[in-house]
């Protein structure tokens, strides 16, 4: 027979602090939240005697006398998706240096489970990063009258936000395509939820009427590797010699897709992508993709938040000024999945 475990190690509580220290419990309590109210060895003494007997606040008890639990949520639509990493990491570097408590929601794509996914939360943390936002307007103004909120890849009036500058990056990708001589290509667009997937359509549109090149939209498509087959098999119908898909994952079915179709890529149709996700250069061949700043979006978003969750923070009002949106810098990566136009027009 195995022995027993090991008897469980009793966690240490403010009592055994203060009794350890020598001082009350209320000091270790104010050692804590209030540090302005001990003195300062004091209050080096009880933080030592806490570090050695291994005792951290309770975010619940502290949460019952000052409103603040110090944890803030991070809600993605998709966990699995590779493109939400850098977000996390960030994020998670960001809620480290402000002393916060990070923890991360799946929506799973989904406006209703995002919706529930924030009421649920709503009394747990002081303030939520919302990535991509699948919610109405109104939904996410709701939620923004309960907790602080800052969106990411996602604008709404009256709201905080961080977004990539969809605007330059899709010229970038217009001008590369235009540069190689395509005179046409295909959007195979995301979840008609996505802000930011209409912003990339408005974008890709706009360059392509500038400079002389035919754009059409497909999909919806689920921005999944298992929502390449179908996407691709459409594209094919289409003659357009480029496509341009929501994102690196869905990009990289439709790669595979091709190749099972004996299309070669790029002699004769070139693929681009957004997000330079980890991997998007190991697919074959590398994806071409439009780079942005997801650990530093990540970052500020947590940033900003700590500051609006601060103590003495002023909530917005109607009469504010408009919420301030940080726009950060994207950049096309350009790999082998894109190049010249083939001569005619592409037959599966």
């Amino acid at each position: 027979m195995s022995p027993p475990p090991p008897p469980r190690k009793r966690r240490a509580t403010i009592t055994t602090v203060a009794e350890a220290a020598g001082v009350a419990p209320s000091t270790v309590s104010r050692a804590f939240s209030n540090p302005g109210r001990v003195n300062h060895v004091t209050r080096e003494h009880v933080l030592e005697v806490a570090a050695r007997l291994g005792y951290s606040p309770d975010p619940t008890a502290r949460a019952l006398g000052t409103g603040r639990t110090g944890t803030v949520a991070l809600v993605v639509p998709d966990i699995t998706n590779p493109y939400f990493a850098g977000v996390v990491k960030g994020a998670e570097r960001a809620a480290a240096e402000a002393r916060l408590t990070l923890v991360i929601g799946d929506s799973q794509e989904s406006p209703a489970q995002e919706e529930r996914l924030v009421e649920r939360l709503g009394r747990a943390v002081d303030g939520f990063v919302i990535m991509a936002s699948r919610m109405p307007d109104e939904a996410l103004r709701r939620a923004a009258e309960l907790n602080p909120l800052v969106l990411v890849n996602r604008a709404v009036p009256g709201l905080t936000s961080v977004v990539a500058d969809f605007a330059s990056g899709t010229r970038q990708i217009v001008t590369h395509l235009a540069s190689h001589g395509h005179r046409s290509f295909v959007f195979l667009g995301g979840p008609a939820e996505s802000w930011s997937g209409a912003q990339r359509w408005i974008g890709l549109r706009t360059a392509a009427e500038e400079l002389g090149l035919s754009a059409t939209r497909f999909g919806p498509y689920t921005p999944t590797m298992a929502s390449g087959p179908a996407a691709a098999d459409a594209l094919l119908t289409s003659g357009a010699t480029a496509v341009v898909a929501h994102n690196d994952v869905l990009a990289i079915g439709v790669l595979r897709r091709l190749e099972e179709r004996g299309v070669r890529v790029p002699e004769q149709l070139s693929v681009v992508g957004f997000d330079d996700i980890f991997g998007a250069d190991f697919c074959h061949p590398p994806l071409t993709t439009l780079a942005e700043r997801t650990t530093e979006a990540g970052g500020r978003a947590v940033e900003t938040l700590a500051a609006l969750t601060r103590p003495g923070a002023v909530p917005a009002s109607p009469e504010a000024p408009p919420a301030p949106v940080r726009v950060l810098p994207t950049q096309l990566v350009v790999r082998h999945s894109s190049g010249p136009a083939p001569r005619r027009e592409v037959t599966p």
